[in-house]
């Protein structure tokens, strides 16, 4: 039976950085993969009509790329959600998850710096509690660079336990990310293309294979 899934993230590139590997293992499959994505990933830099319309783009070519069926961009303030009610953001991914009828879902972990990420994270389990006729079976949370390993450690700790097999998507994933060069950046920083292929192949070498991406389970229903 073909499997409907989601990834909820916060900003644009986040969806490709935490599982764009396992997002094109799930199209291959023959998976149906959606992102809703938060916010526009830009605002809050204070950027231009020109370099919105720009990450835009990036975000439409990271999509084809990885696979998606759709992205759905929604329009909360970028580093900024926490100044909206949680209440609207849940409304607004309940919507989503209403129409699509996941059975999988991936989002940010819980303890990550980004506030956008946190946010994200909750209304994500305050939409998918364990009710009856729920579609959600699986829920796991992925890591972003230069968010999750930098977070304050009051925050509770990415503690992988789930790791996805990604070393046949390793192309699909930097050309994803390549779409998205804008958003990375030189070496030394955590979010460079070298750094995000290192991680892959520790993850990888962590279980025994040549690269993967890590993830936390949340909730899983069988």
């Amino acid at each position: 039976m073909t499997k409907k899934i989601l990834v909820v993230a916060a900003h644009t590139d986040d969806e490709a950085l935490g599982c764009g590997g396992t997002i094109a293992k799930h199209v291959a499959a023959g998976g149906i993969v959606y992102a809703l994505i938060m916010t526009d990933g830009v605002a809050s830099r204070g950027t231009s009509e020109g370099e919105a319309e720009r990450r835009r783009e990036a975000a439409a070519a990271a999509a084809h790329i990885l696979g998606l069926r759709e992205s759905i961009q929604l329009a909360f303030p970028d580093n900024r959600m926490d100044s909206v009610a949680l209440l609207d953001i849940v409304q607004a991914v309940e919507d989503v998850v209403r129409k699509l009828q996941p059975e999988i879902i991936y989002t940010h972990h819980a303890g990550d710096l980004n506030v956008d990420h946190r946010v994200t994270h909750e209304a994500v389990m305050t939409v998918c509690r364990p009710l009856p006729g729920s579609s959600v079976k699986e829920i796991y949370a992925f890591e972003v660079l230069s968010s999750t390993e930098w977070a304050s450690p009051a925050q509770k700790p990415f503690l992988p336990n789930v790791y996805v097999d990604i070393s046949e998507f390793v192309e699909v994933k930097r050309r994803a990310l390549e779409a998205y060069a804008d958003e990375m950046r030189a070496a030394p920083h955590s979010r460079n293309a070298a750094h995000v292929k290192s991680l892959g192949e520790h993850r990888g070498n962590t279980v025994g294979t040549t690269a993967a991406e890590a993830f936390e389970a949340i909730r899983i229903i069988k």
